[in-house]
């Protein structure tokens, strides 16, 4: 099942849920008891929001072996996590705006897990029961920044650098699909997500392990080679087989 976040002609934003080209309401809790809506609003009269509302925004960074080399650095021994505010989110659509502060923005194409219940300390073999579904996320990051900082706060946390969506799939087999990345139509990024180096299973034990994860939390699982500079007037999308396309255009 797909679901999403919408709203109609400025009104409320509500849980929903997608079959073919038509929205449902979804009345309750999505992480809990529910109750769907006939589906009979076509997709072209609403506004698609960002899928799900975090507690917490957690990233995994140099989980693919040759983006951690492009950018000189070795790949971790234990997965590399960090945060990004929520304030930072953005949806399908919206507009990535490039900070003056930066000279240098780039884009991070990225399979999302979504939680789906509360867990700490959970363990590898039982990880997929606190899944609720995937999405498509774009880590946008200012590599200036990051460089000159040493830690990645505000290189990651600029307002719009955090753009997921469109909608949260609930049945997508995420243990082989092509992460894709193109801006103005030309391809930058490439790669399975059988390339990470640590999977989802080991992800979500390893953060639990540190913080207790709550429904609706995201996690971005890293980014494939080629992650390259926005301008101006770009568009980026970034796709994942099978799970749909994620598209900003990017502004100042």
């Amino acid at each position: 099942m797909k679901i999403v976040r919408y709203q109609i002609n400025g009104d409320a934003v509500k849980y929903g849920w997608m079959l073919d080209d038509k929205i449902g309401e979804i009345q309750g809790d999505i992480f809990g008891e529910y109750r769907r809506r006939e589906a009979k609003t076509p997709i072209a009269e609403i506004k698609l929001a960002a899928p799900c509302l975090p507690t917490k925004i957690l990233c995994v960074g140099r989980n693919y072996v040759d983006h951690a080399r492009e950018l000189g650095n070795e790949v971790p021994k234990v997965p590399l996590i960090f945060l990004k505010p929520s304030s930072s989110i953005i949806s399908n659509g919206e507009n990535i705006i490039l900070p003056p502060q930066s000279n240098q923005v780039e884009h991070e194409a990225e399979l999302v897990v979504v939680i789906g219940k509360r867990g700490r300390n959970i363990t590898p073999e039982t990880a997929k029961e606190y899944i609720f579904g995937y999405t498509i996320g774009n880590d946008i990051t200012a590599r200036d920044l990051q460089k000159a900082d040493g830690q990645w706060t505000r290189a990651k946390g600029f307002d719009t650098f955090c753009s997921f969506g469109p909608w949260i799939d609930t049945e997508f087999d995420a243990s082989d699909a092509v992460v894709t990345c193109r801006v103005n139509g030309q391809m930058r990024q490439m790669a399975s997500t059988r390339d990470m180096v640590f999977n989802v299973s080991t992800l979500i034990a390893y953060i639990s392990s540190v913080m207790t994860l709550e429904p609706g939390d995201i996690i971005f699982t890293g980014t494939p080679a080629g992650v390259g500079e926005l301008k101006n007037g770009d568009i980026v999308d970034v796709e994942i087989e099978g799970l749909g396309k994620l598209s900003n255009p990017v502004k100042v």
